[in-house]
């Protein structure tokens, strides 16, 4: 009986020091995990700064920037030849009518 006592008290000895293993941990987490905060909101600061003062670079943007460009002018050169169909259709439907009144 007696060991059967020392076990249960050794039980919960190990139990106790794993509850205040884990109660120092989680002190201990509390304050990197500010700093760990507080570094990331400076730098995402920093950043947005960088970014809104224009010192960003666009190197890894130019090649968007450049197929954007592109696209604009090829659609620029697709609303020229809309516009010349459009009229030139209108031109062909005047002849046909004319032709269809003879």
């Amino acid at each position: 009986m007696a060991a059967a006592a020392e076990g249960v008290l050794a039980t919960r000895r190990d139990e106790s020091a794993r509850d205040d293993a884990a109660v120092e941990t989680a002190e201990e987490a509390k304050e990197p995990a500010e700093a760990d905060i507080t570094e990331l909101c400076r730098d995402m600061f920093s950043k947005m700064a960088t970014y809104l003062t224009g010192e960003l670079t666009d190197a890894g943007l130019q090649p968007y920037l450049d197929q954007i460009n592109v696209i604009e002018e090829q659609v620029a050169a697709l609303e020229q030849a809309a516009y010349k169909l459009d009229a030139y259709s209108k031109k062909l439907e005047a002849k046909y009518k004319k032709l269809e009144k003879r």
